[in-house]
């Protein structure tokens, strides 16, 4: 709408306008910087001061051409100009009326741009519907002025006395901070009344934001205005505090805590307990007794990690490859994480498997929870309970006692400075039991079990600390000596010993380069041959694990490296002939199969801490009245596995061709070799009765032959233990006809292919099968 009294021409200089959109009846300064905007503006001053303000489309563009520019602009008059030191110029202009770009006769040395001014209705009387939406803006108008204070008190009176709806949409417009888009489609809606719907739209939201934004900053002023009443009470008190001499060392120590305990993410019963016990704290003198005591328990308080948690590794490829990277074989157990793994990628909140890796020493039990750690992106804490008899090493004692410390788990956490480690528990059967002292295996209970670790009870912390999150790993060598209920909250993954093959491999991938980086050698030093290594591993050492294994690589790799400091060059290579010279004689000739078949010698299999091993089971008969006599360190069920033996021979003497009446006229003596090493278990049941039954009735025992398994009375064959690590003993000694109990023939899937191929497994029910096989036939 044109302002009275000027007549605008057709043709009009035009101004692009970079940062703002100009609408009638507005008045602003403009700073005019631009050759061809300096020359606009001087053609507007040598007429009639008009020049037509479109916005530019980009604020980067430093000249824009047409299609850079609004089509809908402002017709403006220029009411003041100052010359600025730079060379631009500042001016001052009014909106006058919108108008539309028709066309562009002139581009240099600016554009002059062919105007169609844009009328809009006037309404005589205003219908009731705009006369209502024109009162419902100047009311939030009036709210937001009351929030904000932005409009001068003129402008308000200007907006409250407009007739017309256009000119109050316009007036509005021109004072919101709005962006450049969206006050171009307001001044680009040519109807008023719709152009006024979108304003009132638009003060809803801005007075929205300013009734927001206004208790945002209440608050934050009440709030600095607490912290200011704190901060002056501080500063008085530490005033105080001075004129009594000294105290402001306390003061700032205590605020350091405070601040601690805030930052520490305790939870809320926690966090009110701590700031209960920094008030004491602040009461009481430094030299007390009790000042020092309580401080420990507040650091201990805001050190641990109550809600700080390192992200898993969800990528289940990349954790394969680090356990493969770091353990050979040991499938099942690399499963069982990968498992896990899965699960917690699928779901959020999963309480941590208690795992209980069982199996002989060397085997790679505490090596591989630090590869869990490692591939899940965890933390790893190891606490060791070997010899462990007092309750209060992992409840932690209560804090009336002087030098009071939680227990190891608390510690272990505080250690970790995360609330879901990997969390070791090594030697778990090394536990001692219940005396005085209380039982730590029954403390265990609550720590292993998910469905009660989430407010374990330290007697220190005396607060409930949630261990939900951590993946327990407990150790132990065999399960016997852990009591049933805590046996029950434990997930048994048995890890059994390495057969020669798999020690070959492991020695090869991994033993050997460690002992030669920690020797300072590089792989060109020295050379292991393969049959060197062979030799090493069966008649150097004697075990299920590696611990002896790699002990010996290393002595070769100490003797390599004083070679060389001594000045002797050359590449190193163990053979087989020369291995005797770094190592010295052979130490274990293997518990081989005996060297011919013999009468009352049967070859058995045992189970031990340490792994497999063979027995060679003596029998000899002399005169005598039926004594049994027992010898070789044999437990209380070995024993009794031979008297079992016994009654059964002497039951089914006359099937063997034994005369039934040997008991009244010879005495029985059975020996198992390696009297110093004590002896006990079941399963060397069969192995007596064949040794004693070839005794008594003459025939040989086929020496390709060991055995395993329990006897009855009734000559039955029962299921026993270990039958993997029995069957690794067999193959070390050299034997490959295993007799096995026929409810064993489930676990030989535990069993490695590669390993069941060399062994022919006899499954048996019975006494009288295990003779068929293993005793010789007479001629």
């Amino acid at each position: 709408m044109p302002v009275p009294n000027i007549d605008i021409p057709p043709l009009l200089p035009l101004l692009p306008v970079r940062d703002t959109v100009v609408f009638p009846h507005m008045v602003l300064p403009l700073f005019v910087g631009r050759p061809s905007s300096l020359s606009a503006v001087r053609e507007a001053m040598e007429g009639n001061r008009l020049i037509f303000l479109a916005a530019q489309k980009s604020l980067e563009e430093e000249e824009p051409g047409k299609d850079g520019i609004y089509t809908i602009g402002t017709a403006a008059t220029i009411m003041r100009i100052v010359k600025l030191n730079d060379g631009r110029l500042k001016i001052l202009v009014q909106g006058i009326a919108k108008g539309r770009i028709e066309a562009y006769p002139q581009e240099q040395p600016h554009f002059q741009v062919s105007v169609a001014i844009v009328s809009e209705p006037e309404f005589a009387e205003l219908p009731l519907q705009v006369e209502a939406l024109m009162r419902a803006v100047q009311s939030q108008i009036t709210q937001l002025q009351a929030l904000t204070n932005a409009l001068s008190a003129e402008v308000m009176t200007v907006l409250e006395n407009v007739e017309q709806p256009g000119d109050l949409a316009d007036l509005v417009v021109s004072h919101l901070s709005l962006k450049i888009h969206q006050a171009q489609e307001l001044l680009e809606v040519l109807d008023p009344v719709e152009r006024l719907q979108h304003v009132n739209d638009l003060l809803n939201k801005e007075l929205e934001l300013a009734l927001m934004q206004n208790r945002i900053q209440s608050q934050a002023k009440e709030e600095m205005s607490k912290t200011q009443r704190e901060y002056f009470l501080r500063e008085q008190l530490r005033a105080i505090q001075d004129e009594l001499g000294g105290g402001d060392v306390k003061t700032e120590d205590l605020a350091e805590l405070e601040q601690k305990l805030r930052e520490g993410g305790l939870p809320d019963e926690a966090m009110k307990e701590a700031l209960k016990q920094l008030r004491r704290l602040e009461g009481m003198q430094a030299e007390a007794a009790e000042y020092s005591m309580l401080r420990t328990y507040l650091e201990w308080l805001a050190e641990l990690p109550w809600n700080h948690a390192t992200r898993d590794n969800l990528d289940l490829h990349k954790a394969r490859r680090i356990l493969d990277e770091d353990h050979y074989s040991l499938e099942k157990v690399k499963e069982r994480i990968l498992e896990f793994l899965a699960v917690r990628k699928l779901k959020k909140k999963l309480k941590g498997p208690v795992l209980c890796f069982v199996g002989p020493p060397g085997v790679g039990k505490t090596s591989l929870g630090k590869s869990i750690a490692r591939a899940l992106g965890r933390k790893f804490v190891r606490v060791s309970l070997g010899g462990l008899r007092d309750e209060a090493e992992i409840r932690g004692h209560r804090r009336t006692y002087v030098g009071a410390l939680p227990g190891r788990i608390i510690q272990g956490m505080k250690q970790a400075g995360t609330s879901n480690p990997v969390f070791m528990l090594d030697e778990l059967d090394k536990v001692g039991g219940a005396d005085f002292r209380g039982d730590p295996s029954a403390t265990l209970l609550e720590l292993l079990d998910p469905e009660q670790n989430h407010a374990f009870s330290d007697h220190y912390i005396n607060l409930s600390f949630d261990l939900s999150n951590v993946m327990f790993i407990a150790t132990a060598n065999i399960m016997d000596y852990i009591p049933s209920a805590l046996k029950d909250r434990l997930e048994v993954l048995r890890l059994a010993g390495y057969s020669s093959e798999e020690k070959l491999a492991i020695a090869e991938r991994y033993l050997i380069p460690r002992q030669l980086q920690d020797n300072g050698l590089k792989p060109e030093d020295v050379h292991f041959s393969r049959s060197a290594l062979q030799i090493m591993i069966r008649q150097y050492t004697a075990e299920a694990g590696l611990r002896n294994l790699e002990r010996e690589i290393g002595s070769i790799c100490r003797k390599v490296a004083r070679r060389l400091a001594e000045g002797r060059e050359g590449r190193t290579v163990i053979t087989r002939g020369n291995l005797e010279k770094f190592l010295g004689p052979v130490r274990y000739q293997a518990e081989d199969k005996l060297g011919d078949n013999e009468v009352g010698v049967a070859t058995g299999l045992a189970w031990t801490e340490r792994g497999g091993e063979i027995l060679h089971v003596e029998v000899t008969t002399m005169k005598g009245n039926g004594k049994l006599m027992l010898t070789g360190q044999l437990g209380e069920v070995m024993k009794e596995s031979a008297q079992a033996a016994l009654s059964y021979a002497r039951s089914h003497a006359g099937e063997f061709g034994v005369e039934e009446d040997f008991a009244d006229r010879l005495d029985v003596h059975v020996h198992v070799p390696a009297g110093a090493i004590p002896k006990d278990g079941p399963s060397a049941g069969v192995t007596m009765a064949t040794a004693l039954i070839s005794a008594l009735s003459g025939r040989k025992v086929d020496r390709e032959v060991a055995m395993t398994g329990e006897i009855t009375l009734r000559g039955k064959v029962l299921p026993v233990g270990g039958l993997k690590e029995k069957v690794l003993a067999a193959l070390r000694a050299g034997i490959t006809i295993v007799v096995i109990p026929r409810r064993n023939e489930k676990d030989l899937v535990e069993i490695p292919a590669a390993l069941r191929r060399k062994v022919t497994f006899v499954a048996v029910d019975s006494m009288e099968q295990v003779l068929d096989q293993a005793l010789q036939k007479t001629s």
